[in-house]
């Protein structure tokens, strides 16, 4: 969606799975926000870091850095900014070291854009109960292939072996990612 970002609040989107990244930020651009993507906290930092956001969406588990260290850094960078964490893990200590580093809320994956948005407008509450979505198993089986093929390199025979399946079977898999919600 092309949009003057000045006149819209910005939006920093970090998470590993591009997939995700790319349905999510389409869906949040329609809902008025500028959206930046990265897919690291090693690649976000510097983003926010020289423009530090309104909101931001963040994913406790990536490769490199965990999420939360995200989560410290832009609430040092702007305490006003809006923070919402997403994990496939919902864990209650997680869920209170997110909201005790900086966290606006915390939610289960898979969260869709209207969930996120309206989270965005929690106070948070250390005593308010961790509301946790029952992840669909398509989504909890692809993002463990999707973490399995990182550890093996992108290696499909290596990761097949690892996750004692076919070959064949792994590749039909990962040419059918889960459906998200927008």
């Amino acid at each position: 969606m092309n949009q003057n970002c000045e006149e819209v609040p910005s939006l920093l989107l970090v998470d590993d799975d591009t997939t995700f990244c790319m349905v999510l930020k389409a869906a949040l651009e329609k809902r008025g926000f500028c959206v930046s993507v990265a897919n690291s906290v090693e690649q976000a930092v510097p983003l926010a870091e020289t423009n530090p956001p309104e909101f931001a969406v963040v994913d406790l588990k990536m490769g490199g850095a965990p999420g939360l260290v995200l989560v410290k850094r832009l609430h040092e960078l702007d305490q006003n900014t809006r923070i919402v964490v997403l994990t496939g893990y919902a864990s209650i200590a997680t869920a209170v070291e997110a909201i005790k580093l900086g966290a606006t809320q915390y939610l289960a994956k898979p969260a869709n854009a209207d969930e996120i948005v309206a989270a965005f407008d929690h106070v948070p509450d250390g005593n308010a109960p961790i509301k946790t979505q029952p992840a669909q198993i398509e989504n909890l089986e692809w993002e463990h292939i999707q973490r399995v093929l990182r550890e093996h390199g992108d290696n499909i025979s290596a990761t097949a072996r690892a996750l004692n399946m076919h070959r064949r079977t792994l590749q039909r898999k990962l040419s059918k990612p889960p459906l998200r919600n927008d």
